[in-house]
């Protein structure tokens, strides 16, 4: 059973893996979203800061006479600050930041311990995620040097589930065309380890194109056994969504990369090598949906502007109440 993580920190990655300010020159604001306190200095770097913290008693409610089934009613508090700059204004760009705060908690009330991670943006130098491709006789394993990185023109086909796909062919008889594709996600740098895992649901769309058999197989890497596993496989000849699920001892397909940083490696290929004529996958979108254990709902209290005009530049601050739920079935013994 995977451990309850802390909700604040499930409410930090909630926040910074959702937060989308877009600047008045059309460029992404940079915020950094972490747990509390208020840094200044960070604001030197960044364009905001918004910080996340229990500050208010949060009482648990037993909801059966026995008191084995409880809820926990977490207060936290939420906050974002800015300090004009020049070309930013701070008020202007304050108030993007609390729409946006108010925004995410709003769409991910019922699932705020969900995040989901995509290609969306990502090239060979920008983001995180990584993809590549190879054409063997036999599945590589992810750190197989044979692996060549995809281009930006063919990472801009993953970012969306738009009819726009990358293919990878071959022409050489008994291989096989694949797709490496890397996740990376930050479980947390205050608390690094996978153990909060609940599941992983890792999808592809797409479709193998073989005359002696369509279809796609979809593996994801084992660092416990050090083999593709939970394999499964698509017949389709047009685009379609394969799924694996991981429920059990999630934590094994994830490698610790740095502290509170982890990776998980997707394999997809065509269900049958080449036998004749060119074989072709295609790649539409992929994503990966991680839930960890603990705070299950979240709504929004109240909020306040609380600005601080005494000091130079100006402090633009806003503060939030917001009231979470977690649920638990503990038997008396």
């Amino acid at each position: 059973m995977p451990e309850v993580e802390d909700p604040v920190v499930t409410l930090v990655r909630l926040l910074k893996t959702n937060m989308r300010v877009v600047n008045d020159d059309g460029s992404l604001a940079n915020i950094a979203v972490s747990r509390e306190w208020y840094d200044r200095e960070l604001l030197k770097n960044y364009d905001g800061q918004v910080t996340a913290g229990l500050r208010q008693p949060s009482p648990i409610k037993p909801l059966n006479l026995s008191h084995s089934l409880c809820q926990r009613i977490l207060n936290f508090k939420v906050d974002c600050w800015v300090v004009d700059k020049p070309q930013v204004n701070g008020n202007r760009l304050r108030s993007k930041l609390r729409e946006e705060i108010l925004r995410i908690i709003r769409e991910k009330r019922f699932k705020p311990n969900e995040t989901m991670y995509d290609f969306v943006g990502v090239g060979t130098t920008v983001g995180s995620h990584k993809a590549y491709s190879a054409e063997s006789t036999t599945e590589l394993q992810y750190n197989d040097p044979n692996w060549s990185e995809l281009s930006n023109p063919n990472y801009q086909k993953l970012w969306y589930s738009d009819d726009v796909r990358y293919i990878k062919s071959t022409e050489q008889t008994g291989y096989y065309p694949m797709i490496l594709l890397k996740f990376k996600f930050d479980i947390s740098k205050y608390d690094p380890h996978a153990d909060h895992i609940k599941t992983i649901v890792l999808s592809f769309e797409g479709w193998g194109y073989n005359l002696a058999g369509m279809g796609v197989t979809i593996k994801v890497w084992n660092f416990s056994t050090s083999t593709w596993d939970n394999a499964q496989t698509g017949t389709g000849d047009s685009d379609e969504t394969i799924t694996i699920t991981l429920i059990s001892n999630p934590a094994d397909y994830t490698l610790e990369v740095a502290s509170g940083v982890f990776e998980l490696y997707l394999l997809a290929r065509t269900t049958n090598p080449r036998t004749s004529a060119v074989v072709d996958i295609y790649c539409d979108y992929v994503k990966c949906v991680l839930t960890v254990e603990g705070l299950t709902h979240l709504k929004f209290g109240t909020y306040n502007d609380a600005d601080e005009v005494s000091v130079k530049p100006f402090l633009w601050h806003t503060e939030f109440t917001s009231i979470g739920w977690m649920f638990e079935n503990v038997p008396a013994t």
